[in-house]
């Protein structure tokens, strides 16, 4: 039998595969799947911003019909508009700017192509603006007001509305008193009525979903959800609530706040708010963890912390009839200019902070016990006792699946760090610019970020990108009570040290810092397969993944053979077939004959080149792939 490098490069010349066009995708992509895993995650093409470490690709959008990319460039302002028509090149054809030292933060697109971008002013606390545009021109198309730092944009199912998440972050600077900040926005939800056709709704189609009604202490919040600054900070709902990212489904759009530890629910046809919802707290005493960055060893523990899941990216969907939302449990301590909730578990042992009831294992102060994990001071504190009776760290480091009514009815638990820690050629809880070893444990690990919701075959799956060390899960979420892990990927070298500065070199790392995805269904996929698009806001690349259906196969039987979209030999895609089910063995053998032969002639040129060899074979079909030792 021949070497696997011999005959993956010469069935790649066979085939006319044309080589990679950029060095994003590493030579050993890192994976772990489950034994029945029904889909596989593979890199086939990414496109290079050309800046490290400026956010220069962050929240993702696709566009059917133009097939183009929508991708978020912090750094530049701009929506950087991608061809992907071939997916394994994806390349720069427009781009949209917000203008001046405006940013944009995010951006959506409707299927007739109106794209809406979320416009942040140069002054955050300034109200923003939702910038229309003509996804597959790039022509702008109007804009709109917004509340103040939109951070996230959504386009419900039905095309009707946009909705946008306004954080309302304060300024940094405080009054004369220090006791508020100068600048406080409302945090608030917009409500956009778009228009049929793609041109720009007007000022008059923008309602705001506020939460004034909270402020009444009759609301009576869930205590979890966390109204919280400085000493003496006015504390009000309507100021202190911050939404960081929006979806929707069957009328309702799901919005978390973060730092609040909260998810709230809006009426969309009426714009307002109709309840918050606490989001999952895990517990750490029963859930482990790994809590120490300084005992060189991936080593997860029980302790009696709680962690806050603070979600980030949320995905509402419906299976079987019902309506459920999955969150990416990130975390983050509330940063505000002089202000921040952030403190290490040993501070406050040392500071006898700690109250008695708290069973703290001996030792825990020690930073290779969990000495350094960073805890939030703004959650258990006993007033009464004037002593932490509650220990409470930022994220869970998992994903959470509720019903329409907020009950959590699946959580990931520890998977994340359960799963990556075996994995070699990982370095465990690496940072998103360093790759060292362990780094990230005493604060957030692997930092789940992204989230979207794709469905492949029958199947329907969430797709969870962590922010640190980077990669992707997948899990199969069709019976939302009985989610189950189907595979990871991790397009990253961990071998390659981080360099801003150079990004040449740097780039060879791979993906660093999933910010945003982006699900394509098989339908509107320019390949035989459904993809999935990640923006890198570190690497600043925009990464394709295709999503090999492994239980239906990559085509559908019914295919046409002959037909210009199935004829297609980038990586991701399956052979074309006539529908007798043996045109692979039939129509193929002569291609398969030559493979062999032109292998054998190649096989010793290429024992000298095993890594030219092994990129030829990472271009192959799945299915010639499968047939080679």
């Amino acid at each position: 039998m021949f070497k696997r490098t011999s005959i993956g490069v010469a069935a790649c010349l066979a085939l006319s595969c044309a080589p990679a066009a950029n060095a994003h995708i590493v030579d050993n992509v890192l994976e772990r799947s489950a034994d029945d895993a029904a889909v596989k995650l593979s890199p086939i093409g990414s496109y290079e911003a050309g800046v490290m470490g400026k956010s220069a690709a962050e929240i993702v959008a696709y566009h059917a019909a133009s097939q183009r990319i929508l991708t978020v460039n912090a750094q530049s302002g701009k929506v950087d508009i991608l061809d992907a028509s071939d997916p394994a090149n994806p390349t720069k054809v427009a781009e949209v700017s917000a203008g001046g030292d405006k940013e944009i933060n995010s951006v959506a697109v409707r299927p007739d192509g109106l794209a809406i971008a979320a416009v942040q002013q140069a002054d955050k606390t300034e109200n923003g603006e939702a910038l229309i545009f003509n996804a597959a021109s790039g022509d702008e198309l109007g804009r709109v007001p917004l509340g103040a730092l939109p951070d996230n944009v959504h386009i419900t199912k039905d095309g009707a509305y946009a909705l946008a998440a306004n954080e309302g972050e304060p300024s940094d600077e405080l009054t004369a008193d220090g006791t508020e900040y100068a600048k406080d926005p409302e945090g608030t939800v917009s409500v956009i009525s778009l228009p049929d056709g793609v041109q720009a709704p007007s000022a008059a189609d923008v309602r705001t979903a506020d939460f004034r009604a909270f402020d009444d202490p009759a609301a009576e919040l869930d205590p979890s959800i966390r109204v919280f600054g400085p000493e003496n900070h006015h504390n009000k709902p309507s100021l202190g609530f911050e939404p960081e990212y929006i979806s929707s489904a069957d009328g309702k759009a799901y919005v978390t706040l973060q730092e609040n530890n909260a998810i709230a629910v809006v009426d969309i046809a009426s714009a307002t708010v109709e309840k918050v919802l606490p989001a999952h707290i895990a517990d750490h005493s029963v859930i482990p963890l790994d809590p120490s960055n300084k005992d060189g060893e991936a080593k997860l523990r029980t302790i009696p912390v709680h962690g806050l899941s603070m979600p980030d990216s949320i995905g509402a969907f419906q299976t079987n009839g019902q309506t459920y939302f999955a969150t990416a449990n990130e975390g983050d301590a509330r940063d505000w200019g002089g202000y921040t909730d952030e403190v290490k578990l040993k501070e406050l042992v040392e500071e006898g902070q700690v109250c008695d009831s708290v069973d703290l294992p001996e030792g825990i102060e020690d930073k290779k016990y969990a000495g350094n994990l960073k805890l939030s001071n703004a959650s258990g504190w006993n007033e009464e006792k004037g002593c932490f009776d509650g220990l409470y760290s930022f994220g869970s480091r998992s994903f959470s699946i509720y019903d329409a009514e907020g009950n959590v009815v699946f959580d990931s638990g520890s998977d994340f760090e359960e799963i990556t820690k075996d994995i070699e050629g990982l370095s465990f809880n690496a940072d998103n610019e360093d790759p060292d070893f362990d780094d990230r444990s005493n604060n957030k690990g692997p930092e789940p970020e992204a989230l979207t919701i794709g469905s492949v075959g029958d199947r329907t799956y969430a797709f969870i990108g962590m922010e640190r060390v980077g990669g992707i899960f997948v899990y199969d979420v069709t019976d939302p009570a009985q989610a189950e892990f189907v595979t990871y990927t991790n397009n990253r070298d961990f071998t390659v040290d981080y360099d801003e500065d150079n990004v040449a070199a740097t780039s060879l790392a791979g993906d660093l810092g999933p910010e945003g995805l982006a699900f394509i269904s098989k339908e509107d996929s320019p390949t035989a397969d459904a993809l999935l698009i990640a923006g890198n806001e570190v690497s600043g690349t925009t990464t394709v993944f295709s999503v090999a259906d492994l239980v239906g196969g990559s085509q559908d039987e019914s295919d046409d053979a002959d037909s210009d979209e199935n004829d297609d030999d980038t990586p991701g895609t399956s052979l074309p077939d006539d529908g007798s089910g043996s045109s692979f063995i039939g129509k193929g053998i002569g291609i398969i004959a030559g493979v062999i032969a032109l292998g054998a002639m190649l096989s010793g040129v290429l024992h000298f080149m095993p890594q030219v060899a092994d990129q030829f074979y990472k271009m192959l079909p799945e299915p010639i792939r499968q047939l080679l030792p």
